[in-house]
C-alpha cells in the first residue's frame, strides 16, 4: 500500500479499510499501520494523536503511553535517517475493537472534512529538512512525558492535539500548524513540569 497520504480523510479511509481486512473483532496496530503505509512520518503522528486524542480509545490506561513509544521509535529513527520505520511486534500486535476504532472514526469525520478545507501548503521550510528534524524532537520529548501525563488530567489530550497537529502540518506541508503544535507541546510540556514541581 503507498503511503502517499495527503488528506485527514484518507488516513481515516485506509483505517477502515485496516478495519475490513481483520479478522474477528479487534483490530492492530500493526494492521492500521501497513494500511497507511510503514515510512510516513506524518500519518503515523497524525494517528497516534488522534488514537491519544479520542476519549473512547485514549481513555484507556495505558494507550497514550503505547501511542508515546510508537512515537518515540519513528521520531528517532527519523532523526538517524532511516527510510522505513520499525516497530516490534509486541507493539504492532497491539489491538482495539474494531466498534470502538468505528465510533473514533465516525466522530472524527466531521474534523476531517474541515482540517481538509483549511489547511494548505505554506511556509513550508519548517516542515521540510531542518524543520523536521526539529518536530521529530518536539515529538519525541512530548512522547517520552505521555506516561506521566496519564496521571495529570487531561494533559495526555494536550499531548494528542499537539501530535495530532504535527501530523497534519506534514500531510498538509503547513509549516504555520507546525509553528502552533511546537506552541501547543511546550505549552503542555510546562503545565506537566509545574504539576510535578511545584
Amino acid at each position: 500500500m503507498a503511503s502517499d497520504l495527503t488528506t485527514m480523510q484518507e488516513l481515516l479511509d485506509r483505517i477502515v479499510q485496516a478495519e475490513d481486512k481483520s479478522e474477528g473483532q479487534r483490530t492492530s496496530l500493526g494492521s492500521i499501520l501497513e494500511t497507511i503505509g510503514p515510512r510516513a512520518f506524518g500519518p503515523l503522528l497524525l494517528l497516534a494523536g488522534l488514537i491519544t486524542l479520542v476519549p473512547v480509545i485514549g481513555g484507556i490506561p495505558g494507550v497514550p503511553t503505547v501511542m508515546g513509544v510508537m512515537v518515540v521509535l519513528t521520531a528517532g529513527q527519523l532523526l538517524f535517517g532511516r527510510e522505513q520505520f520499525w516497530l516490534p511486534k509486541i507493539l504492532l500486535n497491539r489491538s482495539i475493537s474494531r466498534d470502538k476504532l468505528d465510533k473514533a472514526v465516525k466522530r472524527t469525520r466531521p474534523a476531517a472534512r474541515f482540517v481538509d478545507r483549511v489547511f494548505k501548503p505554506r511556509l513550508e521550510v519548517l516542515v521540510k529538512g531542518p524543520g523536521l528534524y526539529m518536530i521529530a524532537i518536539a515529538c519525541v520529548l512530548i512522547s517520552l512525558a505521555l506516561p506521566a501525563m496519564e496521571l495529570v488530567p487531561f494533559s495526555a489530550l494536550s499531548a494528542g492535539a499537539a501530535l495530532a497537529i504535527f501530523g497534519i502540518a506534514l500531510i498538509a506541508r503547513d509549516g504555520l500548524l507546525a509553528l502552533i503544535a511546537m506552541i501547543v507541546t511546550l505549552v503542555t510540556l510546562g503545565l506537566v513540569t509545574s504539576y510535578f514541581f511545584s
